[in-house]
């Protein structure tokens, strides 16, 4: 098997599939780890998917000049937004001074990218998603954009933008301004629908899912918790222990401080500021570049000083990338015998999985209550 970058190591960015003249790649999920395969019968030797690979030429990457934590100024755009509202709060600037905005969204059960250039079309990008984004097709797009002169804000993960520089390249980098978001890693997207269907969902049926409502970590399939309010399901202590990562995330090259970026978005997760602000959510802001720092002044957002020491304790992958368990690869021997996803979370996370399940326990026989608001 040929592949453009070493064995398990793809990212899945995609980017060499919309390089390629002929056709040639294909992007192979094995669950564990993705593959970007090349068809000996079709590839003609040019050489661009290499060439275009992030894994293989990483962009450039710089330190921070500047580091925030903060929040959107709007109080209901900030409340609709998993976090402070930082990235569409940008956007929502970027558009209004007249440029185009490509980013993450779920449409007909995928996790893919579209264009937003308006303020209404924003709306399909907000809240996190966690698992592994498809931005096939964006490439192209985005370069048409910036041939025609217009200015493009592409919101992604660090790999991503990686990919997205090194398709551009230096002709059009005046025009392409980016903001990478802080990952812990991404799984499949077939394993969150190994999870779903236990549940007697598909990911092909639901017209909206939400992993996250604040810092309460839960997946609602469109607008309806999978578990009741208020307990962490089994995908989401699955994701926050590093267990469901594709394999290239436990040595992503984008997990430090320099950053590929304009602009880094996270949580500011462990802030000393009021218990009121954390809880409406906010936003870890990181600007490399003087176009960071133009989407910054442009939107309608507070920004305020932030502990940098606490930012990276809080933000492990500000250091380094997560650490695969144990027990992962007999998780993953054990979703290919098709057991019960559940049960190979509980039988990893015993402890962890017995509170939330107590919690569910109580909740559902109405000893104790939880009332979540969720945005629609």
């Amino acid at each position: 098997m040929k592949t453009v970058c070493a064995l398990n190591q793809c990212a899945g960015c995609m980017a060499c599939v919309d390089i390629c003249p002929k056709g040639a790649v294909t992007i192979v999920d094995r669950l564990s780890a993705y593959n970007a395969v090349i068809d000996a019968d079709r590839c003609i030797g040019c050489n661009a998917c290499h060439a275009v690979c992030q894994h293989n030429h990483p962009a450039k990457q710089q330190l921070p000049a500047k580091w925030y934590q903060g929040w959107a100024l709007e109080p209901e755009l900030r409340n609709r937004c998993a976090s402070g509202g930082l990235a569409t709060a940008v956007s929502e600037a970027f558009v209004e001074a007249g440029g185009v905005v490509c980013s993450c969204t779920f449409k007909d059960g995928q996790f893919v990218f579209a264009f937003a250039e308006t303020k209404g079309e924003l709306q399909k990008f907000s809240g996190s998603k966690y698992v592994k984004s498809n931005p096939v097709g964006m490439y192209k797009k985005v370069k048409q954009f910036l041939q025609k002169g217009r200015k493009v804000l592409f919101a992604g993960l660090p790999c991503q933008v990686s990919a997205m520089k090194n398709y551009i390249g230096a002709q059009y980098e005046e025009q392409l301004y980016t903001a990478d978001l802080i990952c812990h890693g991404t799984p499949s997207p077939k394993i969150l629908e190994i999870f779903l269907n236990q549940y007697g969902y598909s990911l092909g049926e639901l017209r909206d899912i939400q992993f996250r409502i604040k810092a309460k970590f839960m997946i609602y399939a469109d607008h309806k918790s999978v578990v009741p309010n208020g307990v962490c399901d089994k995908y989401s202590i699955a994701f926050l222990n590093s267990l469901i990562y594709t394999e290239n995330c436990y040595s992503c090259p984008y997990a430090c401080k320099q950053r590929v970026s304009d602009l880094t978005l996270g949580d500011s997760w462990g802030t000393n500021l009021p218990e009121e602000q954390q809880r409406q959510g906010i936003s870890l802001i990181l600007t490399q570049t003087q176009k960071g720092a133009e989407l910054l002044n442009m939107a309608n957002i507070c920004l305020k000083d932030v502990d940098i020491e606490k930012a990276i304790k809080n933000n492990q992958q500000l250091c380094e990338p997560s650490h695969p368990p144990k027990t992962r690869n007999s998780f993953f021997n054990g979703i290919e015998k098709n057991k019960k996803f559940n049960h190979l979370i509980f039988s990893r996370y015993p402890k962890a999985c017995l509170k939330q399940d107590i919690k569910s326990i109580l909740i559902r026989t109405g000893i104790i209550s939880y009332e979540i608001s969720i945005v629609k």
